[in-house]
């Protein structure tokens, strides 16, 4: 298999929405990742239990990493009133055990804090996550999976310009995979 390389950077890049700040994680957003992961209204459709500090930390460090290995990844939401974290959205390679394998593309994913869920803040980041890799993404195709009974996860997908590709099975459960093409400029 080959894997076609965006050149890495150092950091996210900062990207403004009308009502966010999409900015590279740091470890001071270790406290705020943790509450975030063990709220039942996250992880539900996502892994299914809580996530550990431990987990937690992995997951912060991974979202780093990415951008300095891959040159994409997952940016921190950041309200633009207040500043406050709501949240971590992108793309990764997961390396996900899944049959049939997800392949090289990157996958997308966000996760917003339950109190602004629901006022179209995840589709407002995710198209301008989305509009950020077109321009950076050597390849033609972005995936995302979502469990088949998130109807609110899989409408973003949709408004992102996702449609269903396939089913499968990740972690003991049904999954969705869902594909998307590059918008050519």
């Amino acid at each position: 298999m080959t894997i076609k390389r965006i050149t890495s950077l150092a950091a996210a890049p900062d990207i403004l929405t009308e009502r966010t700040h999409l900015r590279a994680h740091r470890v001071d957003d270790f406290e705020p990742m943790v509450a975030m992961w063990q709220d039942e209204a996250i992880y539900r459709y996502i892994i299914g239990r809580p996530s550990t500090a431990s987990e937690t930390w992995s997951r912060l460090l991974r979202y780093i990493g990415h951008w300095h290995a891959l040159g994409f990844g997952y940016w921190v939401i950041e309200d633009r009133a207040d500043g406050h974290y709501i949240g971590e959205a992108g793309f990764a390679d997961f390396r996900r055990d899944m049959d049939p394998p997800l392949g090289p593309e990157p996958e997308a994913g966000w996760a917003l804090v339950s109190s602004v869920q629901g006022r179209g803040l995840a589709t407002e980041v995710m198209l301008a996550a989305h509009a950020w890799m077109d321009s950076h993404n050597p390849h033609d195709h972005t995936l995302c999976i979502l469990a088949p009974e998130h109807a609110a996860s899989i409408r973003v997908a949709e408004k992102c310009g996702y449609a269903h590709a396939y089913d499968t099975t990740f972690a003991g459960g049904p999954t969705s995979v869902m594909k998307r093409a590059r918008a050519r400029a």
